[in-house]
């Protein structure tokens, strides 16, 4: 069974049967096959590391043989199209390439387009454009310029086949095209309720409605996700512990939206050992209830409306691409009236329980007629052991993939449209404008240990995390360095060094507080001198502030309303002053 993303849908794999197989009646169809192939392999790291771009890159021969495949495994790990071009070697020269998505360089190196235009790739065949506009478009050019023929589906290929692809391609990547047209973290509606449309009986009790394998399924659904969303009542009835697949991999933090904060004092999701819980409420509300939850790390966050629009457009802004909502039907309701709900899946049991007070999944919208019915979209059936799961969309997602011109292409026909406010820089995400910027982004450096022995580390992330341990006389702590120099991604690496710290306060070093500003220092610095492109992408931010966007962290982030002590930021403009320093000094001596 193939897939592409829990966007589609079945199986344990989450969506519906896409079999890949070679065409023999055209082009059309042979390159569509292998788009499809692309698609699926974007999706492999689904559920082991948090939701990001998914790229997927399928090298062939003339022939329709495979001779390279690679995908992205997280933020700031190697371009699928490098790992491809590897795989494949020599047999890459003359080859096609195929990209379910158009590839996004936000470090200044164009490693993607490079690889190919090395490897001697002679055509590229791309499923769809990037959906961000900063990305949009680039590539495609960046290829054509060097001499590669470039196909888009939808514009350069047009069939039967090629609409198919195209929508493989816009399901992988439907977090990103939500994110890049509403500005909105993709959200799925997930419930369990039996044949007659109830999720608990009339006295509250619901384990369990669905089956031993709908529930497993549930636990690979929420590791897709960045976060897991749940109403107080849920936890006041059910104290669930939302947690995810087992095994290790991505643990989506777990959020609580309740207005009055009328939650118990104890609760199982206010256990942060291992993962993070965010507790969402009205600006005032219960104000020693809140100081309780932050003595045991719970993060509460407030608003002065409390509506799931606001919510989920705050959590867009800390980054995140999709959010999973497993709450009872008076908050679902609300969700989907706000227009926040992008996906459903409802699992539906054969068991039939009655109740006239028994609650159903959506609470009242308001509609009296069956015309002012929600049809949703693209709707999949697939049997769970004995439950059915039908999932479906909410709204087409090629009615949001975005058809404006690029900023390049905008600044062309008007060169008086500026992108950016010029005067402060935001970043945050690598894949952001400016996420070469970020301690994430994909540059290895390589700093001096005790011994003044070089030992290269993965990023920045990677040493920062480490050095938390560094110098403990302790095995667990030696353990632990290793584990993190060893991460296969910047995301694993801080995931490792952020739960042993919670976890072994007594493995970190006793003056990490004092020194950690110097750690990020000597890294970023060590970062930006040994890469000419992103010394010159700091030093053309000259005369403008540089912010590290994240509004959760105040202390490397600016914070939410700028209350943040963006140390990030600020150890960045201070590396661009010593940089623009030493330029001024080589002119001088000049």
């Amino acid at each position: 069974m193939a897939l592409f993303s829990l966007m589609a849908c079945v199986r344990p794999s989450l969506i519906c049967k896409a079999s890949f197989k070679s065409y023999n009646n055209g082009t059309y169809e042979l390159d569509s096959a292998y788009i499809r192939r692309a698609a699926v392999i974007a999706d492999k790291s689904a559920g082991f590391t948090s939701p990001h771009p998914n790229f997927g890159c399928v090298i062939a021969t003339a022939p329709g043989h495979i001779v390279g495949e690679g995908f992205l495994y997280a933020q700031g790990t190697k371009p699928a199209e490098v790992q491809a071009v590897e795989a494949a070697g020599e047999c890459c020269r003359g080859a096609t390439a195929y990209l379910n998505m158009e590839p996004g360089d936000c470090h200044g190196d164009h490693t993607a387009v490079s690889a190919l235009v090395q490897g001697g790739v002679k055509r590229v065949v791309i499923g769809m454009r990037h959906p961000l506009p900063h990305l949009r478009g680039n590539a495609v050019r960046a290829l054509r310029s060097q001499g590669v023929q470039v196909h888009v589906l939808g514009e350069d290929l047009k069939s039967k086949p090629t609409e198919e692809a195209q929508k493989a391609c816009l399901l992988v990547n439907a977090p990103l095209i939500c994110r890049a047209a509403l500005r909105l973290p993709f959200s799925v509606l997930k419930f369990a309720m039996t044949l007659d449309g109830k999720i608990a009986t009339s006295s509250g009790h619901s384990a369990w409605i669905s089956s031993k394998q709908s529930r497993k399924l549930v636990l690979e659904l929420r590791g897709r996700n960045d976060a897991i969303i749940v109403g107080g009542n849920t936890v006041r009835r059910d104290n669930p512990r939302l947690t995810a697949r087992h095994g290790g991999g991505h643990t989506p933090v777990r959020i609580v939206l309740s207005q009055t904060l009328n939650l118990p004092e104890e609760a199982n999701l206010w256990d942060t050992s291992e993962v993070s819980t965010i507790v969402v409420t009205q600006r005032g509300a219960r104000r020693s209830f809140q100081k309780l939850l932050a003595s045991k790390g719970v993060e509460v966050v407030e608003f002065d409306m409390l509506n799931p629009r606001d919510v989920m457009e705050y959590f867009h802004d800390r980054g995140y691409l999709s959010i999973l909502w497993e709450c009872g039907g008076t908050l679902a309701a609300s969700a989907i009236s706000s227009g926040v709900i992008h996906k459903v899946f409802a699992f539906v049991a054969p068991k039939i329980i009655g109740g006239k007070s028994a609650p159903s999944p959506v609470g009242e919208l308001g509609m009296v007629e069956m015309s002012q019915a929600i049809d949703l979209i693209d709707v999949c059936y697939d049997q769970i052991g004995p439950d059915m799961l039908i999932s479906g969309l909410l709204r087409s997602l090629s009615d949001l993939t975005p058809v404006i011109p690029s900023v390049d292409e905008t600044f062309a026909v008007d060169p008086t449209v500026s992108p950016y406010e010029s005067s402060i820089i935001f970043f945050y995400k690598t894949w952001d404008p400016y996420g070469a910027f970020s301690n994430f982004s994909p540059h290895p450096i390589q700093m001096p240990d005790g011994n003044g022995d070089y030992v290269t580390w993965f990023s920045v992330e990677h040493y920062y995390q480490a050095h938390k341990f560094v110098g403990v006389n302790d095995p667990f702590a030696h353990n632990c360095v290793e584990r993190i120099k060893s991460a296969k991604s910047p995301e694993e690496a801080a995931r490792i060094g952020r739960s042993m710290q919670r976890q072994k306060r007594d493995l970190v070093r006793p003056d990490w507080d004092n020194i950690k500003i110097e750690v990020m220092y000597r890294a970023l610095k060590c970062k930006f001198s040994i890469y000419p492109h992103l010394n010159n992408m700091l030093i053309s931010t000259a005369g403008s502030v540089l912010v590290e966007a994240a509004p959760h962290d105040l202390f490397w982030g600016g914070g939410r309303d700028g209350e943040g002590l963006n140390y990030l930021g600020r150890l960045l403009m201070q590396l661009r002053s010593e940089f623009l320093g030493e330029e001024s000094s080589s002119v001088d001596n000049d």
